[in-house]
């Protein structure tokens, strides 16, 4: 399910079933890593779309949690622990959270748990056949933590 006024009227019927949450953390910048973090943030976007298509009725796919890079990694991890628990309040059991942004792993916070890392690959110049693969494997990683939290 995506945040589309379809789906959540169709969430609002079956949320017994739909018990998980994903956010895609996307980091902006205008800096010379720009391009970078936009090739990145347009990955994770693939990634958590397939799972989503893959797991539907399942996983709730949320709008992205868009930030600049530039923001305190605090103020970022306070926001993100207030939308758990607010996610978790209104009946997900599970929030996960997907990025390019290696940062968010550097040091323990209260999202660690949750935190799918994906690598930053420029897309733009890739064959479509080998992309695909690429969203295919991590979208199976990421598959594969998703079960390891549910079990």
């Amino acid at each position: 399910m995506k945040w589309t006024a379809a789906d959540v009227e169709l969430y609002q019927k079956e949320k017994d079933y739909i018990d998980t949450a994903l956010i895609p953390l996307i980091p902006i910048t205008m800096d010379d890593g720009a391009k970078t973090a936009a090739s990145g943030g347009e990955f994770v976007q693939l990634v958590a779309g397939e799972l989503e298509r893959q797991l539907k009725g399942r996983v709730f796919l949320f709008p992205p949690f868009s930030y600049f890079l530039s923001e305190s990694r605090q103020s970022l991890v306070e926001r993100l622990t207030d939308w758990t628990s607010l996610l978790m309040e209104q009946g997900m059991k599970y929030v996960f959270y997907v990025t390019c942004d290696r940062e968010w792993k550097g040091k323990e916070t209260a999202i660690s748990d949750r935190l799918w890392l994906v690598p930053a690959v420029p897309l733009e110049n890739m064959d479509e056949s080998y992309k695909y693969e690429l969203i295919r494997d991590q979208t199976s990683g990421l598959l594969r933590f998703f079960i390891s939290q549910w079990s």
